[in-house]
């Protein structure tokens, strides 16, 4: 959730578009020029949807669960669940994909929750840890499973597009918590489900 008081202080959508219209003047361009006058609210707009994120309660996307389960006790994967993401150091996109993995004790949820809240915590400025950690932590706060896996996986452009200009480099980054945490057996059938994520082809 956004911070109550930076939310007080959030700028309106007139000093964004005009904050636009500086870096276009500091990059080198003309804002009136043709081609760019709209840029400035076509970026506001890019900004609502990239950065949707803040705001949105992600407990409560869990919140409704099912205890009709028959019983099943055993792992709940999702794997490739595709998400786009933004740098807070540079603010260049993260693109990447997450698998999930929970040990239900009693209740599980809809997998569309789960795909949900990855992108909630991808749309705000981010780094890979901790959006793998608030993941990981919010779904074991929520369903209070035996055990919770993530797994992460990401090419960032603030490292491809500038700086070391190295493509094909991809970042895992993971998070083991209860059973897949002091379970070596576990933790190995949650990687055998998503293969090695060192080699997984990013998209």
């Amino acid at each position: 959730m956004i911070d109550e008081s930076i939310k007080a202080d959030r700028p309106s959508r007139e000093e964004a578009e005009q904050a636009v219209r500086t870096l276009i003047r500091w990059a080198g361009d003309d804002p009136e020029r043709e081609g760019l006058l709209d840029t400035p609210s076509r970026v506001v707009r890019a900004y609502e949807e990239w950065f949707q994120g803040y705001g949105v309660d992600t407990h409560g996307i869990l919140g409704r669960t099912f205890d009709e389960t028959d019983g099943y006790d055993e792992m709940v994967a999702l794997r490739n669940v595709r998400f786009e993401s933004f740098c807070e150091h540079h603010m260049a996109p993260v693109i990447g994909r997450c698998h999930i993995a929970y040990l239900p004790r009693s209740r599980v949820v809809g997998i569309s929750k789960l795909a949900r809240m990855v992108d909630v915590f991808a749309k705000r400025m981010q780094i890979q840890e901790r959006l793998t950690a608030q993941i990981a932590d919010t779904i074991n706060s929520a369903l209070e499973p035996r055990g919770v896996g993530v797994v992460v996986e990401a090419t960032h452009h603030c490292m491809t597009t500038r700086g070391i200009h190295k493509t094909g480099v991809t970042m895992v980054t993971s998070r083991m918590l209860g059973d897949f945490r002091t379970k070596s057996a576990t933790r190995r059938e949650f990687l055998s489900h998503i293969g090695n994520p060192a080699t997984s082809e990013m998209s």
